[in-house]
This record gives structure tokens, C-alpha cells and sequence, in this order.
């Protein structure tokens, strides 16, 4: 005698869950949710660089012309306290020494000065007295020949950059008297 042979049953569906099934909350990370919660954490530190760089930084006043803005750093406040006593007071402010005059040059040296400028006083890694960078020097000589076309020429020992005397080099005390 055989076994008793059972009915056939039918197979057991996807979409069933079986009474022994243990249920889990373990959520399966996707791409798609990691890449939501990089940019969620991307725009909370832009967000936070902006609330400090325009709100603590007072970053919205260095777009300006103000001269009281470059002061917005301790370091700077003598700098700002001597341009006030100096001969260039009534005809020039910050920009017009520190930055190229032309749109493009202006907005490119504000930018990366004050990317830099921001880094070191955020991180306080600054020389005091503060002192003018290679780079920056150039844009002065050239504020200078801009404003002082007339007789500049006249007065400097040689034509070609590269031998010129650097204004300040006689001239020190013009931007900011008593430096």
C-alpha cells in the first residue's frame, strides 16, 4: 500500500507573507536616497556659510564702496584710521587703490581677496601689522598709474615695468599717512 498522496497546493505567492516572517525596519539605502541626503547636507552648509559670511561676516558691505566696510576685521581698523588722515581721503576710497578700475578685474580680486581674506581672519591666520600680497601690489601700481597718468611718465626712471620704481616706493605715506 502507498502513501496517501496529498492535494497539490499552490505555490506560495510574492506578495504573501508567511505567518514565520520576521518584519524588519531596516530601510534598503538607494542611490536615490543617498543622493537626497548629500544635497540635503550640502545646502545646510551653504546655508550655514551663508548665514555666517552675511549675517556674523557682514559679507553684503564688502560689495559696497564703503571704506568703513574694509574695517569690518579688527586688523584693518588702523589701516582705515590712517587713510582718514591721509591726502587721499577726499578723492580716493579703499577700491579705488586696492582694485583694478575695470568691471571685470574688480569683481575677480574682490572675489579672491575676499576668499582669503575671510579664511584667514576666520581661522585667525594673519600677519599684524597686515601686509599687502605680491599680487596685490600690482593692482596698487597700476590704481596709481591710472589716476596720475598725466605726469607719471614724466617722473619715473624707466618705461618698462619690469625696472619701474613702484609708487610707493617714494610715495608710502599717501594712502595711509603715518604707515
Amino acid at each position: 500500500m502507498g502513501l496517501p498522496m496529498s492535494p497539490p497546493q499552490d505555490p506560495p505567492h510574492a506578495d504573501a507573507v508567511s505567518a514565520d516572517a520576521v518584519p524588519t525596519d531596516r530601510r534598503s539605502w538607494t542611490w536615490g536616497s543617498i543622493t537626497w541626503i548629500v544635497i540635503g547636507v550640502m545646502v545646510g552648509v551653504m546655508c550655514g556659510l551663508g548665514t555666517f559670511t552675511f549675517g556674523y561676516g557682514q559679507g553684503a558691505s564688502y560689495l559696497s564702496n564703503d571704506p568703513n566696510s574694509c574695517a569690518n576685521c579688527h586688523v584693518m581698523q588702523n589701516h582705515l584710521n590712517d587713510w582718514q588722515k591721509s591726502s587721499h581721503r577726499h578723492v580716493a576710497v579703499c577700491n579705488d587703490c586696492h582694485l583694478p578700475h575695470d568691471p571685470i578685474g574688480k569683481w575677480v580680486v574682490k572675489g579672491d581677496n575676499g576668499f582669503f581674506h575671510s579664511l584667514a581672519f576666520t581661522f585667525e591666520n594673519f600677519h599684524e601689522p597686515i601686509q599687502i600680497k605680491p599680487r596685490n601690489r600690482r593692482v596698487t601700481q597700476y590704481a596709481c598709474m591710472h589716476c596720475h597718468q598725466d605726469f607719471i611718465h614724466q617722473t619715473l626712471p624707466s618705461d618698462s615695468e619690469v625696472e619701474m620704481l613702484a609708487c610707493i616706493h617714494c610715495h608710502r605715506d599717501v594712502g595711509h599717512a603715518g604707515r
